[in-house]
Protein backbone atom coordinates (compact mmCIF):
# COMPACT_ATOMS: atom_id res chain seq x y z
CA UNK A 1 0.00 0.00 0.00
CA UNK A 2 2.88 2.33 0.58
CA UNK A 3 4.08 2.24 -2.52
CA UNK A 4 0.96 2.90 -4.31
CA UNK A 5 0.41 6.48 -1.52
CA UNK A 6 3.92 7.44 -3.52
CA UNK A 7 2.73 6.57 -6.78
CA UNK A 8 -0.20 8.81 -6.53
CA UNK A 9 1.86 11.60 -4.86
CA UNK A 10 3.78 11.28 -8.37
CA UNK A 11 1.01 11.05 -10.93
CA UNK A 12 0.17 14.16 -12.77
CA UNK A 13 -1.97 12.63 -15.51
CA UNK A 14 -4.49 10.20 -15.31
CA UNK A 15 -6.34 8.83 -18.63
CA UNK A 16 -9.78 8.08 -17.63
CA UNK A 17 -11.18 5.31 -20.34
CA UNK A 18 -15.38 5.50 -20.61
CA UNK A 19 -14.91 8.93 -19.12
CA UNK A 20 -18.66 9.89 -19.33
CA UNK A 21 -20.29 13.43 -18.68
CA UNK A 22 -23.02 12.40 -16.25
CA UNK A 23 -22.63 13.92 -12.89
CA UNK A 24 -24.32 10.83 -11.47
CA UNK A 25 -22.10 7.89 -12.54
CA UNK A 26 -19.12 7.21 -11.17
CA UNK A 27 -17.39 7.76 -14.29
CA UNK A 28 -18.00 11.17 -13.93
CA UNK A 29 -17.32 11.48 -10.52
CA UNK A 30 -14.30 9.53 -9.40
CA UNK A 31 -12.15 11.25 -11.80
CA UNK A 32 -13.76 14.87 -10.79
CA UNK A 33 -12.61 13.79 -7.51
CA UNK A 34 -9.08 13.61 -8.62
CA UNK A 35 -9.40 16.62 -10.83
CA UNK A 36 -10.12 18.36 -7.86
CA UNK A 37 -7.36 16.89 -6.01
CA UNK A 38 -5.31 18.74 -8.87
CA UNK A 39 -4.53 15.42 -11.51
CA UNK A 40 -4.62 16.60 -15.05
CA UNK A 41 -7.43 14.19 -16.14
CA UNK A 42 -7.42 12.68 -19.96
CA UNK A 43 -11.01 11.21 -21.01
CA UNK A 44 -11.38 8.95 -23.82
CA UNK A 45 -14.60 7.58 -24.34
CA UNK A 46 -15.87 7.22 -28.06
CA UNK A 47 -19.21 8.21 -27.10
CA UNK A 48 -18.62 11.49 -25.96
CA UNK A 49 -15.89 12.68 -28.48
CA UNK A 50 -15.44 16.55 -28.78
CA UNK A 51 -16.96 17.16 -25.90
CA UNK A 52 -15.09 18.50 -23.26
CA UNK A 53 -14.92 17.10 -19.71
CA UNK A 54 -12.55 18.43 -17.23
CA UNK A 55 -10.93 21.16 -19.40
CA UNK A 56 -9.90 18.37 -21.93
CA UNK A 57 -11.49 17.23 -24.84
CA UNK A 58 -12.34 14.03 -24.49
CA UNK A 59 -10.89 11.95 -27.41
CA UNK A 60 -12.34 8.56 -29.41
CA UNK A 61 -9.40 6.51 -28.36
CA UNK A 62 -5.85 6.31 -26.03
CA UNK A 63 -3.92 6.84 -28.66
CA UNK A 64 -5.59 9.86 -29.66
CA UNK A 65 -4.13 11.30 -26.29
CA UNK A 66 -0.72 12.18 -27.53
CA UNK A 67 0.66 11.52 -23.86
CA UNK A 68 1.53 8.21 -21.93
CA UNK A 69 -0.58 8.79 -18.91
CA UNK A 70 0.70 7.98 -15.17
CA UNK A 71 -2.75 6.10 -14.86
CA UNK A 72 -4.89 4.51 -17.12
CA UNK A 73 -8.00 4.55 -14.67
CA UNK A 74 -10.83 2.37 -16.21
CA UNK A 75 -14.51 2.51 -16.64
CA UNK A 76 -15.13 -0.53 -18.57
CA UNK A 77 -16.91 -3.79 -17.88
CA UNK A 78 -14.60 -6.50 -17.20
CA UNK A 79 -15.27 -8.71 -20.59
CA UNK A 80 -14.85 -5.95 -22.75
CA UNK A 81 -10.78 -5.23 -21.64
CA UNK A 82 -9.59 -7.52 -24.09
CA UNK A 83 -10.73 -5.32 -26.63
CA UNK A 84 -8.67 -2.12 -25.21
CA UNK A 85 -5.96 -4.67 -24.45
CA UNK A 86 -3.66 -3.43 -27.81
CA UNK A 87 -4.16 0.32 -27.70
CA UNK A 88 -3.46 0.29 -23.47
CA UNK A 89 0.03 -1.41 -24.37
CA UNK A 90 0.80 0.78 -27.05
CA UNK A 91 -0.22 3.57 -24.51
CA UNK A 92 2.31 2.58 -21.89
CA UNK A 93 0.87 3.73 -18.76
CA UNK A 94 3.06 3.88 -15.58
CA UNK A 95 -0.29 1.95 -13.95
CA UNK A 96 -3.68 0.46 -15.04
CA UNK A 97 -6.67 1.24 -12.99
CA UNK A 98 -9.43 -0.85 -13.21
CA UNK A 99 -12.16 0.27 -11.26
CA UNK A 100 -14.43 -1.65 -8.20
CA UNK A 101 -16.43 -4.47 -9.61
CA UNK A 102 -13.53 -4.42 -12.63
CA UNK A 103 -11.30 -7.57 -13.08
CA UNK A 104 -9.74 -9.94 -15.70
CA UNK A 105 -6.99 -11.70 -14.45
CA UNK A 106 -5.77 -12.57 -17.93
CA UNK A 107 -5.90 -8.84 -19.11
CA UNK A 108 -3.96 -8.21 -16.16
CA UNK A 109 -1.44 -10.57 -16.33
CA UNK A 110 -0.77 -9.98 -19.62
CA UNK A 111 0.11 -6.23 -18.66
CA UNK A 112 2.42 -7.36 -15.73
CA UNK A 113 4.31 -9.22 -18.40
CA UNK A 114 4.90 -6.03 -20.21
CA UNK A 115 5.66 -4.46 -17.31
CA UNK A 116 2.46 -2.19 -16.57
CA UNK A 117 0.97 -2.91 -12.88
CA UNK A 118 -2.31 -3.28 -12.41
CA UNK A 119 -4.74 -2.69 -9.57
CA UNK A 120 -8.20 -4.47 -9.86
CA UNK A 121 -11.54 -4.19 -8.37
CA UNK A 122 -11.10 -0.98 -6.44
CA UNK A 123 -12.00 2.69 -6.38
CA UNK A 124 -9.22 5.06 -6.81
CA UNK A 125 -11.07 7.85 -5.64
CA UNK A 126 -11.61 5.59 -2.01
CA UNK A 127 -7.55 4.56 -2.11
CA UNK A 128 -6.74 8.18 -2.57
CA UNK A 129 -8.73 9.02 0.22
CA UNK A 130 -7.68 6.52 2.40
CA UNK A 131 -3.86 7.15 1.17
CA UNK A 132 -4.03 10.49 0.74
CA UNK A 133 -6.55 11.96 2.96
Amino acid sequence: MEHLREFLRQAHTIAVLGAHPNPSKPAFYVPDYLAQRGYTLLPVNPAYAGQVLWGRKIVARLSELGEAPDILDVFRRSEALPDHLEEILAARPRLVWLQSGISNDAFAETLQQAGIPVVQDRCLMVVHRQLLG
